[in-house]
């Protein structure tokens, strides 16, 4: 799968101003965002761009910008992020995520090789931070647990060194198919069954855990597969949202049962789990 990547010149270069930009770039469709000293880099899918997207983008005056887009052929992608993203990452000073081709890293408890390639999840990035963060504070001892929108497996891969028993990895993009596939065997890891595909194919079985560091808007489609397939007492931990669309999912995720029990936010991106409502679908205990 190609991919388009917007490169967002900003004046003036506030971080306030980048937050906003990527905001109202995740609406458009733009997934992932890496921030560099003078500019802002967005990554859209091939299938959701086209050269007159950006032609109503406005905003609102509060800045200018200019903007260059490229499409980065599969083939290039390992050689873009081993030169200019992937670096070494240490989450909550027990885990450390680094390449094969890294050498100078901390030793930590808990050790993840990612080889980088088209599927995005190093851990450099909030969303995937937090689902992180969550995972370490969680015992996973003897859980079944689905991790959708899997990317490079990171999550699946830290789930199965935290002790989950059974990890099934689903994403609709062949590269994250096959980079979970890949990664699970560097890492010696042989309880993830990665699935190519989307949520209308979730096995017919009850997970402890589900993850999604997806999409607001994908989250909301797939929210009531997600609740089909959890255990009672089980919890669905997502991201890949800002904290504006919180509430969004919150209401959705009442109507179906669900609660949320915690968030965590970083630079305007957030992060929930959500539990079973002990009235199902009839509880106001929500928090925002």
């Amino acid at each position: 799968m190609n991919y388009y990547k917007s490169t967002f010149t900003i004046v003036p270069d506030i971080q306030e101003f980048r937050e906003i930009l990527t905001a109202m770039l995740g609406e458009l469709g733009y997934e992932s965002f890496v921030e560099n000293e003078n500019s802002v880099d967005a990554f859209i899918q091939s299938s959701c761009y086209s050269n007159d997207l950006l032609n109503d983008f406005s905003v609102q005056s509060l800045f200018e910008y200019t903007v260059e887009t490229i499409e980065i052929p599969d083939q290039n992608w390992n050689e873009v992020w081993e030169k200019n993203y992937f670096k070494p990452l240490v989450v909550s000073g027990k885990c450390v995520v680094r390449a094969p081709f890294h050498t100078d890293y901390p030793k930590k408890q808990y050790e993840i090789i990612i080889e980088p390639n088209m599927a995005f999840g190093t851990g450099n990035h909030e969303t995937t931070t937090m689902m992180m963060e969550y995972l370490l504070e969680t015992d996973l001892t003897g859980k079944n647990v689905l991790d959708m929108g899997c990317g490079t497996g990171i999550l699946s891969i830290l789930a199965s060194k935290c002790g989950a028993e059974k990890i099934t990895a689903i994403d609709i993009d062949k590269w994250s198919f096959e980079g979970t596939t890949e990664n699970a065997t560097l890492n010696g890891i042989q309880n993830i069954t990665p699935i190519l595909g989307d949520a209308s194919i979730i096995p017919d079985s009850k997970f402890d855990i589900i993850l999604a560091n997806i999409q607001r808007n994908v989250i909301l489609s797939d929210l009531p597969f997600y609740f089909e397939a959890l255990k009672p007492g089980g919890s669905i931990i997502v991201s890949g949202f800002f904290y504006e669309d919180l509430n969004d999912l919150v209401m959705w995720a009442k109507e179906l049962g669900l609660v949320v029990a915690s968030k965590k936010t970083r630079n305007n991106w957030c992060s929930a789990c959500f539990t079973l409502s002990e009235r199902r679908g009839k509880t106001n205990n929500y928090i925002i």
